[in-house]
């Protein structure tokens, strides 16, 4: 089933994706790949591995919510407008929050939402 808004609440070793509709919420954990390897650049290719299956957990999601530190918004926000252009165009708002739990995450997304799809909905002066 696939759920019309999503809100992530992501750093740089997790996310937490909740898509949800009026009456169903689907939780799911994406981890952050780690390598031990010397290789110059492999923590690079570790974290665009891990923005990679967080832009995977989104995909068929027609509005989602980014939250998080401001430093990992920052940095998937790059890598989404550089290698998921596709995706950007569904990402509403980024907000910056501190830590909250799941039910919090929700509870914050379904009203930001509310608003958003008021706000959308009303027609324009012209």
């Amino acid at each position: 089933m696939s759920l019309p808004h999503a809100v992530v609440l992501i750093d740089h070793h997790s996310a937490q994706v909740l898509q949800f509709d009026a009456d169903h919420v689907q939780s799911r954990k994406v981890k952050a790949h780690t390598h031990h390897t010397r290789q110059h650049g492999s923590n690079v290719r570790s974290e665009h591995e891990f923005f990679g299956d967080v832009c995977d957990a989104l995909a068929g999601v027609a509005e989602v919510l980014v939250t998080g530190s401001h430093t990992a918004q920052a940095d998937f926000r790059h890598y989404v407008d550089k290698h998921r252009a596709a995706l950007a165009k569904h990402i509403v708002a980024w907000e910056t929050v501190d830590h909250p739990t799941d039910n919090q995450l929700l509870a914050l997304a379904r009203q930001y939402f509310v608003k958003h799809d008021a706000t959308a909905a009303a027609p324009t002066a012209g």
